[in-house]
C-alpha cells in the first residue's frame, strides 16, 4: 500500500475542519427579548447598523458598541460606547466586566458571521453562567474571493484560540 504524503494529509484535515468551522456558524439571528442588551463587536462597517437595526425592534435594550475604531456611532438613545479594547479577546473582557457590573444574565452578541465562532468561544469562556445569543451579520454582497479569504483568517484565528492564544 502506498503512503499518502503528510502535506496532503494535512491540507485535506484543514479544509475539512475549515467546511466545519463553516457549519458551526449560527445562520441567522436567534429570537431576541424586548429586553435583550446587544453587544456589538467593531471592526465591519455591516456590525453597527445591522447592529442598530435589532436594537429598534427592542422596547429596552440597550446597544453597547464594544471596540476602537467605532465610528458613524448613531445619535440614538439606548446606545453606550467602549472603546479601548484592540481584540477580539480584549473586546470579551469589556464584555465581561459590563455583563458582571450589571448582573446581565442574558446578551446578544452581534458580528459578522465570519467572526461569530471566535467571538462566541471567547465569550464563553469568560462568562460561562450568561446567555450568550448569536445575532451574525452576514457578508452577503461580498464578492466569493473577499469571503473566502475572510472565513479563511477566521479560521486560522479560531485553530489558534483553541490552543489558548487569545490575543495576538
Amino acid at each position: 500500500m502506498k503512503y499518502i504524503p503528510i502535506s496532503f494529509v494535512i491540507l485535506f484535515c484543514f479544509v475539512l475542519g475549515g467546511l466545519m468551522f463553516k457549519s458551526m456558524t449560527p445562520p441567522r439571528c436567534e429570537s431576541l427579548m424586548q429586553n435583550d442588551n446587544i453587544f456589538v463587536l467593531t471592526g465591519d462597517a455591516r456590525r453597527i447598523p445591522y447592529a442598530v437595526k435589532k436594537l429598534e425592534h427592542l422596547r429596552y435594550g440597550t446597544l453597547y458598541i464594544i471596540g476602537a475604531g467605532a465610528t458613524n456611532i448613531p445619535d440614538i438613545e439606548h446606545v453606550q460606547v467602549e472603546s479601548l479594547s484592540k481584540s477580539t479577546y480584549q473586546n470579551a473582557l469589556a464584555i465581561k466586566h459590563i455583563v458582571q457590573t450589571q448582573n446581565m444574565p442574558r446578551i446578544v452578541v452581534v458580528t459578522t458571521e465570519d467572526h461569530m465562532n471566535r467571538a462566541l468561544y471567547l465569550l464563553r469562556d469568560e462568562l460561562p453562567n450568561t446567555d450568550i445569543i448569536a445575532c451574525p451579520a452576514s457578508l452577503v454582497g461580498m464578492p466569493t474571493a473577499d469571503r473566502l479569504k475572510r472565513w479563511t483568517i477566521e479560521y486560522i484565528k479560531y485553530i489558534v484560540t483553541l490552543f489558548g492564544i487569545k490575543e495576538g
